[in-house]
C-alpha cells in the first residue's frame, strides 16, 4: 500500500520541466544519479587515490528491457556529472555521454572517479541479489574503492520522474512528496469523493481547495501561479518548436516528424470536413511528443510518455474560448488533483500499470482541467476525469524497439481528442453517473497487476513485436 495521500501532492510535482524521451526511464534516472553525486559529496568517504575509485550503475527491468531506447545511460551521465533536467539545457546533457567515453572520468567533491558508461553501466534482468525487484524500474548505484564497497543507493523510478528510495534497514519503499505530512490541512482529501465532499461543503471552487492546502504547506498563491506560468509557457514553446521542426526523430526507427505537414494542411483549410476540429488539438499533441522523443524540453503531463494532451488542450480551449491566464492555471491545479489520485491509488508508470497509467491519466487531468475551466460543477469535473481514465483502461505500453515514438505520439494525439470530448460529455449532463472515479482507479490499479509483464514498458510483447 502506498502511504502517500493525494493531498500531499503538490501540482508542482506533478508538472516537472524536463527533457525527453521519458520521465521514467530519462528524467528519474538522471535526478536519481544527481542525488547520488550529492550523497557522496556530503558522505567525505574519498579518502583513496581517485584512480582507485570507480562509480558503477546497476539498472533494472524495465529499465534495463528499453533503457537504450530511452536514453537512459545519458541521462545517468549527466546526472552524475551534475545537471539537473529541469535546469539543464538538452544539448548539454546529451554531450555528457560521448564526453565521458572520450574521457571515463567523473568529477565528484573534487576528485576524479573512474566512470566508464560502455562498462560501469549495467543492463540487468528482474531480481536483485536473487530478489524480487521492489519496482518494475530500480536502480543501484555504487561507489567502490577497489573491491570493497563504499557507499550504495538503490532508487526507483515510480512513473512521472519521481524518484522513491528503498529503506536500507527495512528494504521497502518510501514515498514521495511525504515529508510535510504532519501538517494539518484545512481541507484534507484522499479521494475523488472526498475532494468533492470539500468543494461542496465549503462552497469553494476545486481549485480553491488545493490554493488553501498548498499555502498552509508553504507555498503561496503567488508563487505557485509564478511556476505555473511558467509550465504554460514551455507547454507552449514545446507545440511551437514541434509545428516548426521537420526531419527523421532519432532512435533508428527512421519515424518522419508529421505535425508541421499536418499544422501547415490545417492552416490552408485543406482538411476533410468531416473530420471537424479533432485535428487541431492532435497536432498540437503530435507537436509536443516529437519534441519528447527528439530529447527536447516538454513538461510531464504527469509523465513524458503522455506530455502532449494536456498542452494540446489547453492550446486549443484558449484558441476556442479566449480562457484567460489565471483560468489556465486553474485548469492545471484541477488536473494535478486526477493526477495526485491516480498516483496515490494506481499508478501513473507505464512500467507498473501501462498505458493506462500515463495516457489513460493525462486524459483523465485534461477533462477535468477541461471542465474546469469551461465551468463545471464538482460533479461534472470528476465525471469528466471518470469518463477519461474508463475508456483507457488495460492500454498496454508496449513502445517498438523502446522509443517513445511509436505508439507513443498518435496515442497522445488521440488521448487530447478523447479529453475534449469527455470534458463535452460531462458538461452535457448534471454530472451524475454510475461508475465513480474512485472505483475506476482502483479498476485501474488492479488491471496493472493482472497484466502481464512484457505489456508493461518492456517492448517484449504487443505492437514491439512489429
Amino acid at each position: 500500500m502506498n502511504p502517500l495521500r493525494a493531498d500531499h501532492v503538490s501540482p508542482l510535482a506533478m508538472f516537472k520541466i524536463g527533457v525527453g524521451p521519458s520521465s521514467s526511464h530519462t528524467v528519474a534516472p538522471m535526478v536519481a544519479a544527481l542525488d547520488f553525486k550529492m550523497y557522496i559529496d556530503t558522505m567525505r568517504l574519498l579518502h583513496a587515490a581517485p584512480d582507485q575509485l570507480r562509480l558503477q550503475v546497476e539498472l533494472y527491468g524495465s529499465l534495463s528491457a528499453t533503457g537504450k531506447g530511452h536514453r537512459t545511460d545519458g541521462a545517468i551521465c549527466a546526472g552524475l556529472a551534475g545537471l539537473h533536467p529541469r535546469l539543464a539545457k538538452p544539448e548539454a546533457i546529451w554531450a555528457i555521454l560521448p564526453a565521458l567515453q572520450e574521457r571515463p572520468f567523473i568529477s565528484i567533491a573534487e576528485r576524479d572517479i573512474n566512470f566508464n558508461p560502455d562498462k560501469d553501466i549495467v543492463w540487468l534482468g528482474w531480481s536483485m541479489d536473487s530478489k524480487a525487484l521492489p519496482h518494475p524500474n530500480t536502480m543501484r548505484f555504487r561507489l567502490w574503492h577497489r573491491n570493497n564497497l563504499l557507499l550504495e543507493q538503490v532508487l526507483m523510478s515510480v512513473g512521472g520522474g519521481f524518484v522513491e528510495p528503498i529503506d536500507p534497514l527495512t528494504g521497502l519503499r518510501k514515498a514521495a512528496c511525504d515529508h510535510d505530512s504532519d501538517i494539518k490541512l484545512p481541507y484534507p482529501y484522499n479521494s475523488a469523493q472526498e475532494f468533492m465532499r470539500q468543494c461542496i461543503t465549503n462552497k469553494l471552487a476545486a481549485w480553491q481547495i488545493v490554493l488553501a492546502n498548498e499555502s498552509t504547506r508553504g507555498l503561496s498563491e503567488g508563487e505557485l501561479r509564478k511556476s505555473l506560468a511558467e509550465i504554460l509557457t514551455t507547454m507552449d514553446d514545446a507545440i511551437e518548436r514541434g509545428l516548426n521542426s521537420e526531419g527523421i526523430l532519432p532512435g533508428g526507427l527512421n519515424v518522419q516528424r508529421r505535425a508541421k505537414q499536418l499544422y501547415k494542411r490545417l492552416l490552408s483549410g485543406k482538411v476533410p470536413k468531416w473530420s471537424g476540429g479533432d485535428l487541431w488539438p492532435s497536432v498540437y499533441a503530435m507537436a509536443v511528443n516529437e519534441e519528447n522523443a527528439a530529447g527536447g524540453t516538454v513538461v510531464t503531463a504527469p509523465t513524458n510518455g503522455s506530455s502532449g494532451i494536456i498542452p494540446a488542450v489547453w492550446r486549443t480551449l484558449r484558441e476556442a474560448e479566449n480562457l484567460a491566464q489565471e483560468t489556465l492555471e486553474n485548469g492545471l491545479i484541477v488536473a494535478s488533483v486526477i493526477g495526485a489520485l491516480v498516483k496515490t491509488h494506481a499508478s501513473i508508470s507505464g512500467a507498473e500499470v501501462g498505458c493506462q497509467g500515463e495516457v489513460g491519466t493525462s486524459c483523465a487531468m485534461a477533462s477535468a482541467g477541461a471542465a474546469a475551466m469551461l465551468g463545471g460543477t464538482p460533479y461534472q469535473i470528476e465525471q469528466a476525469a471518470e469518463i477519461g481514465i474508463e475508456h483507457h483502461l488495460g492500454m498496454t505500453c508496449d513502445p517498438i524497439m523502446g522509443l517513445v515514438q511509436v505508439p507513443c505520439i498518435e496515442r497522445n494525439a488521440m488521448g487530447a481528442v478523447k479529453a475534449l470530448n469527455a470534458a463535452a460529455l460531462s458538461l452535457a449532463s448534471d454530472g451524475q453517473h454510475l461508475v465513480s472515479l474512485d472505483r475506476a482507479l482502483e479498476v485501474m490499479r488492479q488491471t496493472g497487476l493482472d497484466m502481464n509483464q512484457k505489456y508493461k514498458e518492456t517492448s517484449t510483447g504487443g505492437l514491439a513485436l512489429g
